[in-house]
């Protein structure tokens, strides 16, 4: 699966213990904002209480025509759109389960790890930026890596400290799309969060992709 396949350019990528606002609302005003993509990352959450969450936020997303994928929970990604899954996973294994249909995320952070990545419908990449959402969490990545990925044909969202002064930024050096957690998880305002986001990407740079 290649670019055209994307559901849209950004990917929210949820974590209810950063939200400012109720997750369901988080995602509603995001969906309002112009986001049709959503991934549910609630690993601390039993798979009972994961799959209840995903089934809370199905009809939002549908609402909105989006599409809804679940981090590394098979068992719920079958009830959503999709599974992203951590790096090393097993693609093949995921596809067999979900089925030509299903859209297959990958967890990547180094060129080996996007190398490896065959069978993925997107990787994400990062980080690129300094995030409070995982402080420490390896080095910053020189945004020219996405233009290698880029060339070698892989399909890759960059992560990482994406904001409204970034995006346009990354989809410049290569980026088929940009995946946000924190800087949406913790706004006041989420439907304009997204705006802006979604407002830098695509600055004289029409996408192609719903609204």
């Amino acid at each position: 699966m290649g670019l055209a396949r994307l559901p849209a350019p950004l990917l929210l990528i949820t974590d209810r213990m950063q939200a400012r606002l109720p997750l369901l609302d988080v995602i509603a005003l995001a969906f309002e904002g112009g986001c049709r993509w959503v991934s549910v990352r609630e690993k601390d959450l039993q798979p009972l209480q994961r799959l209840a969450l995903v089934e809370d936020i199905l009809p939002i997303v549908r609402r909105f025509g989006g599409t809804l994928l679940v981090h590394a929970d098979m068992h719920a990604a079958a009830r959503a759109d999709g599974v992203h899954l951590p790096a090393g996973a097993d693609v093949a294994a995921a596809r067999v389960c979900l089925g030509e249909s299903a859209i297959i995320g990958l967890s990547c952070h180094t060129l080996e790890d996007v190398a490896a990545s065959d069978g993925a419908d997107y990787v994400t990449l990062g980080p690129f930026a300094p995030t409070a959402s995982k402080p420490g969490y390896g080095p910053v990545l020189d945004p020219q890596m996405l233009r290698q990925t880029a060339e070698c044909g892989k399909t890759v969202l960059a992560l990482g400290g994406v904001d409204e002064t970034n995006a346009g930024v990354f989809r410049r050096a290569g980026a088929s799309g940009i995946a946000v957690m924190g800087g949406i998880m913790r706004s006041d305002d989420p439907a304009n969060c997204v705006k802006r986001i979604l407002g830098a990407w695509d600055d004289n740079h029409p996408s192609g992709y719903p609204r």
